[in-house]
């Protein structure tokens, strides 16, 4: 009899890459009221009273600020969302997304 020594074949992982992020980015603009901003980013980014504050603040001070960072597809609804809710309240309210680098 013949000694044929077999070796199991090695299994290639896949690699899984981790998925892109996107920022949201609040807007400033002169016409919606400070307080209905704060209450936009409470209900849809789930921020605090203090934290929503000081995200309007920076975006009325700087023209723009980064509210979230979330995968591609929870990042543009949720902009969507926030931008919809000021359209309804009749303010031009304005969230966009961007890619992280």
């Amino acid at each position: 009899m013949s000694e044929t020594v077999t070796k199991p074949k090695a299994r290639a992982k896949p690699k899984v890459e981790r998925p892109k992020l996107y920022k949201v980015i609040l807007l400033n603009d002169d016409y919606t009221p400070r307080d209905f901003v704060v209450t936009v980013l409470k209900a849809v980014f789930r921020t605090t009273a203090e934290q929503a504050y000081r995200v309007m603040l920076t975006a009325h001070q700087l023209g723009a600020c980064v509210v979230a960072v979330y995968t591609k597809d929870v990042a543009e609804s949720k902009a969507e969302e926030a931008t919809e809710a000021g359209r309804i309240a009749g303010y031009p309210l304005t969230f966009t997304t961007e890619r992280e680098e």
